[in-house]
């Protein structure tokens, strides 16, 4: 599972991490225990692979990080938010299919600042 272009984030790493990356960062909210947290897992290396440059990719464990998941309202895992200089920019709930969560990439990294998808 683990792949060098997905990084886990925890509470205090978020703010540096996240919210004042240079380049759109997709967080990818989840527990060990959910299912399909672990049928995304797969798409989520691949799409690392293929947005390397463009997107960085990190999951946070709302198990064990309870404060960033509490500020951003999740209620069921997996949730997908797209951040972009800070914001949110596109979030998805629930596991969807790899051409889904593509098409939600590219409209959150290509949309000017302040526009939510």
């Amino acid at each position: 599972m683990s792949n060098q272009a997905i990084s886990h984030v925890n509470d205090d790493q978020f703010d540096a991490e996240v919210l004042k990356s240079s380049e759109p960062v997709l967080v990818d909210f989840w527990a060990e225990w959910c299912g399909p947290c672990k049928m995304i897992a797969p798409i989520l290396d691949e799409l690392a692979g293929s947005y390397a440059g463009k997107l960085k990719i990190k999951k946070i464990n709302i198990d064990h990080n309870q404060k960033t998941p509490r500020n951003y309202n999740v209620r069921g895992i997996p949730t997908l938010m797209i951040f972009k200089d800070g914001k949110v920019q596109a979030t998805q709930i629930g596991a969807v299919g790899k051409k889904q969560l593509e098409q939600l990439i590219d409209k959150a990294i290509e949309q000017p600042v302040g526009k939510a998808v």
